[in-house]
């Protein structure tokens, strides 16, 4: 295989896997409370996180160039803080991926967390567990099979971008080339041997994350 493709492959592993660590860590407590609030931003809230399900990526990448642009607030915060600015960057990838991606995580732990139900909860109270024990002590390991899910969903969605990761990152190679970039460019080049290779393989890849969620998922965990 040839050494950029090989660069591509591992720069797209990287990326997804440093996204699906954030993606866990951020969507974890909004998952949490989407679950058990009763607040009347819930809808909101939740229509916000899901808003990547059904808005094109292009448009998302459009405003998130924008704010991460110059004058955007995102660039004159990153600016303010020495980071420079994020769009073109390795850095800026992982920020535009986290929105992408955001709803493939949080909406499985959600549903992970709401299938719990109440009693658990109430007997850990009962025992004088603080909020913070009864959630990492009885929430996060009955709500196992939705971290697992969307962990697996998160990763294999960071894969497969590709207007959001080309409008945000470019096609510089070897720091924002990914994978679906990659075949691009191949394609635009008529070289298709290489594009059937790269295509395939995430093809395989796809099937096999599918067939593990629809093969260990528990009876009562959602998916989307």
């Amino acid at each position: 295989m040839a050494s950029a493709n090989l660069a591509a492959l591992w720069l797209t592993l990287k990326l997804a896997s440093v996204v699906t660590v954030l993606l866990l860590l951020i969507g974890t407590p909004i998952a949490w409370w989407l679950a058990r609030t009763r607040s009347k931003f819930k809808g909101v809230i939740g229509a916000l996180v899901a808003l990547p399900l059904v808005l094109p990526p292009t448009v998302i990448g459009f405003y998130l160039l924008v704010a991460m642009g110059p004058n955007g607030p995102l660039g004159h915060l990153t600016q303010a803080l020495g980071l420079g600015l994020l769009p073109f960057t390795f850095s800026g990838l992982v920020v535009a991926s986290v929105f992408y991606s955001l709803p493939f995580v949080v909406q499985p732990i959600q549903n992970a967390f709401e299938a719990i139900g109440e009693r658990p909860l109430e007997v850990a109270a009962t025992l004088r567990a603080s909020p913070w024990d009864t959630f990492w002590s009885v929430a996060v390991p009955l709500a196992k099979p939705g971290f697992i899910s969307g962990a697996i969903l998160g990763f294999a969605h960071t894969i497969g971008e590709f207007g959001i990761v080309l409008m945000i990152g470019g096609n510089i190679p070897d720091k924002t080339r990914v994978v679906s970039v990659q075949i691009y460019d191949h394609v635009e080049a008529l070289e298709y041997t290489q594009a059937h290779w790269l295509s395939g393989g995430m093809l395989a890849f796809s099937f096999v994350v599918l067939l593990l969620l629809y093969t260990f998922k528990p009876a009562r965990t959602k998916v989307l």
